[in-house]
C-alpha cells in the first residue's frame, strides 16, 4: 500500500514536472511567434503612421511658410503702394512749383501790365484750327479780344469765353492776323499762321526797300486794337524773294513752343 502510494505521488511529480516543462516551452514559443507575427503586421502600419505624421508635420510647415510669404507679399505690395502714391504727390508738387515759378517769371516779365494767370486745359491744333482753352474766364475779370501771352512771347487772343474757361486763338492759327514789326523795318508787316505748320508765320507787306536778315526779332507793333506794342512773336527763318519785289515774303519762326505750352498770361489792361 506505501508502495503504491509512493509511486502514486512519483508518477505525479514527474506529471506535473512534464506539463510545466511543456507549457514552458508552448509559452516561449508561442510568445515569440506571436511578437513576430504582430511585429510583421502591424510594423508597416506604425512605419505608415510615422509617415504620415512627419508629412503632416511637413505639410504644416510648407502651408505655415506659404502663409507667411502671402503676408511678406502683401506687406509689400502695400508699401510699394505707398511709395508710388508718395512719388505721384512729389511730381504733382513739382508740377505745381514749376507753375508758380513759371507765374512769377511772366509776371515779373509783364509787370507793366495788369495779367491773369490761366492753366492751359485743352488744346486743339490741326490744320484746320489751332486753338488752346485755358481755365480761367468772366470770374477773374476775362473778356474776348484780351490778348494771351506766355513766358517765352504773343500766344494770341480770347475769342469766347465761360465763367471759369476761355478759349484762345493761336497766332499760329490761319484765321489769326497779327501786326508786327521787323528789326531795322520801320513800317509794318502782317503775320499770318501756315496751313501746315505750327511754329511759322508768313509775314506780308514787307517793304520793297526793307534790308530783313536771318535771325532778325519780330515783335508786335501794337496796331489793330488788340495786341500791345513790343511783344515778341518770334525771328526771322527764311526770306522768299520773288519776281516782284513787293511780293517778297519770310517765314517767322514763333517764339512760343504751343505743342508744350501749360502757363499763360492773360492781359486784362494794357
Amino acid at each position: 500500500m506505501k508502495n503504491k502510494s509512493g509511486l502514486i505521488g512519483i508518477i505525479l511529480t514527474i506529471i506535473i514536472l512534464v506539463v510545466v516543462v511543456i507549457v514552458s516551452n508552448i509559452s516561449t514559443g508561442n510568445l515569440s511567434a506571436m511578437e513576430g507575427t504582430i511585429g510583421k503586421i502591424f510594423m508597416p502600419i506604425q512605419n505608415g503612421i510615422i509617415f504620415l505624421k512627419n508629412k503632416i508635420a511637413g505639410n504644416d510647415q510648407e502651408l505655415s511658410d506659404i502663409e507667411n510669404l502671402k503676408n511678406e507679399n502683401q506687406k509689400l505690395r502695400d508699401e510699394n503702394s505707398k511709395l508710388q502714391e508718395q512719388v505721384r504727390e512729389l511730381e504733382i508738387l513739382k508740377s505745381e512749383n514749376n507753375t508758380l515759378k513759371e507765374y512769377v517769371n511772366l509776371k515779373d516779365k509783364y509787370s507793366n501790365y495788369t495779367t491773369v494767370p490761366a492753366y492751359v486745359i485743352q488744346r486743339s491744333i490741326s490744320n484746320y484750327e489751332k486753338l488752346i482753352v485755358i481755365n480761367a474766364g468772366t470770374d477773374e475779370g476775362i473778356n474776348v479780344n484780351m490778348p494771351v501771352i506766355s513766358e517765352s512771347g504773343l500766344v494770341g487772343y480770347v475769342i469766347s469765353v465761360t465763367n471759369d474757361t476761355a478759349k484762345v486763338q493761336t497766332i499760329i492759327d490761319t484765321a489769326s492776323s497779327v501786326s508786327a514789326n521787323i528789326s531795322n523795318v520801320q513800317d509794318s508787316v502782317i503775320l499770318k499762321g501756315t496751313l501746315n505748320n505750327t511754329s511759322i508765320l508768313k509775314a506780308t507787306y514787307i517793304p520793297a526797300d526793307s534790308t530783313i536778315l536771318q535771325g532778325d526779332q519780330v515783335v508786335t507793333s501794337g496796331l489793330g486794337g488788340i495786341y500791345p506794342k513790343g511783344i515778341l512773336v518770334g525771328t526771322v527763318k527764311n526770306i522768299i524773294n520773288t519776281q516782284n519785289q513787293s511780293d517778297r515774303y519770310a517765314e517767322i519762326e514763333v517764339a512760343t513752343d504751343f505743342s508744350n505750352l501749360e502757363t499763360v498770361l492773360v492781359i486784362t489792361e494794357k
